[in-house]
């Protein structure tokens, strides 16, 4: 009986454990799918990022029945086709930036001027087309390179400092060229410089024209007038015979229009001389010299009875070319006589401020209203016409250059219907 309950035991025991082997192997069939699934899964997504970092956003990662996957995947697909997305617009972005640099070069290659981009020493970091052909090189070769193996500077002025300054490019020292400089500033605060060179043989040779042309005719024109006026002092001083009372007064009208006429020609010879004007200066005591221009100026001024004071407390003594600053006082004082009102005073004051000399001219006139004052030394502008009168629009001008010639300046202060009181400053 015991023998048969130990064998019974020992068979039900089996049984149990082939059974518990059988669940156990079936158990772990089945983890071994579900570890396969994650490592296909795994390799998916490795496979896919492989894909990604490589450029190419077009990969998506499969779905796999796996619990709580569908989220992962679906986030990830999502940021992929964001980045795919962002590709998209940056490349449509570098496009359009190529294409506006393409537009921007093509603009900055088409101006008249030649344009040189360096750093502070002067070392060329970039140069337009027309750079390049102008000193005889390949554009790409010229980077590197510095300025001063093609461009000499006439006068040799720091980089920073050009201003329309007169260069030689050295494989054409026949032509003029003229180069300024412009501060580049740029976030990375590294400093630059813009060289912009112009062309200016033309002009050069059509200034030259000009003046050449200008001197002839002034020379010529000046010629018979000069002459003019030496026949109406004969007359005047009857070497021809006696004359009456009012053909000397026709005569000494003839004589001080034919100074006018004099005087508007050798304006016009000054005006295209003022560049290279030559001073000769002196000392000069203001007070006895301007007291000898308004005897001068004064039976100017009694025509229209206007009668020229002058208000000093002290002789002054001004460093100064004699001629041109009596040229520039003179100028002002007809001015005033033309444009004041008959039987008013002209002032005219010298006195001191701090380093420089100064001399006001003022009249009681029309003015120059606020539309006119700032174009009243330009170049033949002139306020003669409004007033019915005769004028070249280059006595002001000529007179400014002259004063500037001195260092000086020459100022205007006007009110209409009440005054307008010229002042200049020479330097002490």
């Amino acid at each position: 009986m015991i023998a048969e309950s130990i064998t019974f035991f020992s068979f039900g025991l089996n049984i149990v454990l082939l059974t518990l082997a059988l669940v156990l192997h079936i158990c772990l069939q089945k983890n071994k799918k579900r570890y396969n699934k994650i490592d296909d899964y795994l390799g998916n997504i490795t496979k896919t990022v492989d894909s990604v970092r490589y450029g190419d956003l077009t990969k998506k990662i499969n779905t796999f029945d796996l619990p709580d996957s569908g989220s992962l995947t679906e986030s990830l697909n999502r940021m992929i086709e964001t980045l795919h997305d962002r590709e998209t617009m940056v490349s449509e972005y570098q496009v359009e930036l190529l294409r506006q640099n393409r537009v921007l070069e093509a603009i900055i290659n088409s101006l008249s001027d030649g344009l040189i981009v360096t750093d502070i020493e002067g070392t060329i970091l970039r140069a337009t087309d027309l750079t390049a052909q102008w000193l005889g090189i390949d554009g790409t070769k010229l980077i590197g390179k510095h300025l001063s193996e093609y461009i000499e500077v006439v006068n040799k002025r720091p980089l920073a400092t050009w201003k329309d300054n007169d260069i030689v490019l050295l494989n054409d020292r026949a032509s003029n060229f003229s180069a300024s400089t412009v501060h580049l500033k740029l976030e990375d605060k590294i400093p630059r410089y813009i060289v912009i060179i112009k062309n200016i043989t033309n002009q050069k040779e059509l200034e030259t024209l000009k003046e050449d042309f200008v001197a002839t005719l002034t020379h010529d024109l000046k010629v018979p007038i000069i002459a003019e006026t030496n026949m109406l002092e004969l007359f005047l001083n009857e070497n021809f015979g006696k004359i009456s009372e009012k053909q000397k007064l026709a005569l000494k009208n003839m004589q001080s229009s034919n100074k006018e006429l004099l005087d508007l020609v050798q304006t016009v010879l000054e005006t295209y001389k003022v560049g290279k004007m030559t001073l000769y200066k002196e000392n000069i005591m203001l007070k006895s010299f301007i007291e000898e221009i308004i005897k001068e100026m004064s039976p100017i001024a009694k025509k229209s009875q206007n009668k020229i004071e002058l208000i000093s407390d002290r002789d002054i003594r001004v460093f100064a070319d004699k001629f041109q600053l009596t040229r520039v006082i003179k100028n002002l004082i007809q001015n005033a006589i033309s444009y004041g009102v008959p039987k008013t005073p002209i002032e005219i004051t010298i006195g001191e401020i701090p380093q420089y000399v100064i001399i006001k001219i003022k009249d009681h006139g029309a003015g120059i209203s606020k539309t006119d004052i700032d174009r009243i030394f330009n170049k033949y502008y002139s306020a003669a016409k409004k007033f019915r009168k005769i004028g070249t629009g280059l006595g002001l001008y000529l007179a400014f250059q002259i004063i500037k010639a001195h260092n000086g300046e020459l100022a205007v202060e006007s009110k209409e219907g009440e005054f307008t009181e010229f002042c200049i400053k020479i330097p002490v």
